[in-house]
């Protein structure tokens, strides 16, 4: 069996995560996960069975991305060209899956990012709609955090945070979320009154 990305090296037989068996690469490292082996290795593993509870430990982790990561290959097992599937944030790189067998192909590192992740026991729902856009929207709001941050210091935003959480829970907290913006429209229409007009002409 040959790598899907340096097409003339033959894969070495090896484990991951204690009793994964698996195919490596000796050159670029990388290593192709076979779906019969990748199911009986899950049978043992604690893995949510939806999306929903498909929630990363991390958004994003520290690695050195692969150079081979953003470059198309076929299936080592039956030829099919192998989709792609975007995981983290800052460090995004892209899982592989034959949709023909269901083998997996992992660029050097790229196992080990899962697995801080804690998305090394679902990867086939890493390729679902629903998957894809959970993950846009944890990152647009971990981005959307950052900002806030940045604007605010991390005291304050925290607060913010814990206020939001606590309102989100609340039977009741949508009055609190109605009374925030009744007053921060208030201290914008203030905020206006006291600004000097402008003469067009004086620009």
């Amino acid at each position: 069996m040959k790598c899907p990305k340096e097409k003339q090296v033959t894969l070495v037989d090896g484990t991951v995560s204690g009793k994964l068996a698996v195919h490596q690469c000796p050159d670029c490292q990388g290593m192709w996960i076979p779906s019969d082996k990748y199911k009986i290795w899950q049978i043992g593993q604690n893995r949510p069975k939806t999306v929903a509870e498909l929630v990363p430990k991390k958004l994003d982790v520290e690695f050195e991305r692969s150079q081979f990561d953003s470059k198309a290959a076929l299936c080592p097992e039956c030829g099919t060209y192998l989709a792609r599937a975007k995981v983290g944030m800052t460090n995004a790189f892209y899982i592989e899956r034959c949709l023909s067998c269901g083998g997996v192909w992992c660029d050097r590192g790229e196992w080990d990012a899962l697995e801080q992740m804690g998305l090394q026991a679902a990867i086939e729902q890493l390729f679902t709609s629903e998957w894809q856009m959970s993950s846009r929207e944890r990152e647009s709001l971990a981005l959307e955090k950052k900002a806030t941050i940045d604007r605010l210091g991390e005291e304050l935003a925290n607060r913010v945070f814990e206020l939001a959480e606590v309102l989100e829970k609340h039977p009741y907290g949508d009055f609190g979320v109605a009374y925030l913006m009744r007053r921060f429209e208030n201290f914008a229409q203030e905020v206006k009154a006291d600004r000097p007009m402008v003469d067009p002409s004086d620009r």
